[in-house]
């Protein structure tokens, strides 16, 4: 096994004849971290040096993302939680804090739900499945026929006029810069036909037309028992602040941190705040300890 170190270093591994792909660095307690849609786990670039001081950090590329295989399958939430549970197992690891951003954010809820005893702490960022709401370009790409109109999403032309509403902006002194220049990024990987096609499966799963189609809210309940920290860029431009005020007032105990200089990425635009606060909530809180053979006394249960 290499030694540890707080630089990530890239690893991949095969996993049900899949391979995944992912950056690990740092020692001790585990954190997870999860990446949104088209993104990878170079978004948390920012952040792994300085939680690797502390915890041992592994940010995978998600099935269908980065460097990990894009094959034809299962794309919804609960087949990425249980790639993910499969990740941590065959590292040698049985729980962590588990942190989502966005589509990720969605993923670790179902991880919590489908493994509860796997789950120390959750930690959403700018999170999906909290409410309907969502960005019209994503809700536009669920539509029929999108397969044919995202390579010309992708094409450089249509990037270049982003990234150059991105500096304007930034200009500004708007919060859009890093939003844009991150859906750039993620929508130039979609000129490649598998990522295109794992991309266009994953968002289905999750948003359709009006909206996004999967909610937690209805089973927020079961989070009371796990300590649960919201974070959300108040200048979010893909998914409302508002579903995190709405989650914190749903979820007695849990802590909303709002980062006023930032959009839907507070791990790029306000990384070392981000790092604080996650540090401050591991270390103020106790690890849940959920026993799935007790699951049932805690869901809520009405006989007719």
């Amino acid at each position: 096994m290499p030694s540890a170190s707080n630089e990530p270093e890239l690893r991949t591994l095969m996993l049900h004849g899949r391979r995944i792909a992912y950056m690990q660095a740092g020692s001790g307690p585990v954190v997870l971290l999860i990446h949104g849609i088209t993104s990878d786990s170079s978004n948390w670039r920012l952040v792994i040096p300085a939680l690797a001081r502390r915890f041992t950090v592994i940010a995978p590329d998600l099935i269908g993302h980065g460097r990990s295989d894009k094959p034809k399958g299962d794309y919804s939430l609960g087949s990425h939680a249980s790639c993910l549970r499969d990740l941590l197992v065959a590292l040698g690891h049985t729980h962590a804090t588990i942190v989502g951003h966005s589509l990720g954010g969605g993923i670790a809820m179902q991880l919590f739900y489908q493994h509860p005893e796997r789950c120390e702490r959750l930690v959403l960022v700018d999170s999906g499945g909290l409410g309907r709401d969502v960005s019209l370009l994503l809700r536009a790409a669920t539509l029929p026929g999108a397969e044919v109109v995202i390579p010309v999403l992708a094409a450089s032309r249509v990037l270049s006029v982003a990234r150059f509403a991105g500096g304007v902006l930034g200009q500004l002194g708007l919060h859009a810069r890093t939003d844009l220049a991150e859906m750039g990024h993620g929508h130039a990987t979609l000129s490649d036909g598998q990522t295109r096609s794992a991309f266009v499966h994953t968002l289905r799963a999750v948003v359709e037309p009006g909206g996004q189609r999967v909610d937690a809210t209805n089973r927020l309940y079961l989070v009371q028992n796990v300590p649960l920290l919201l974070i959300w860029g108040e200048h979010d431009s893909l998914i409302p602040v508002s579903h995190g005020h709405r989650t914190h007032a749903q979820v007695p105990g849990s802590r909303l941190e709002i980062f006023p200089e930032s959009g839907h990425f507070p791990q790029l635009d306000e990384p070392e705040r981000l790092v604080e606060v996650l540090t401050s909530f591991i270390d103020s809180t106790q690890p849940a300890n959920l026993d799935p053979d007790h699951w049932r006394e805690l869901l809520d249960i009405e006989e007719l």
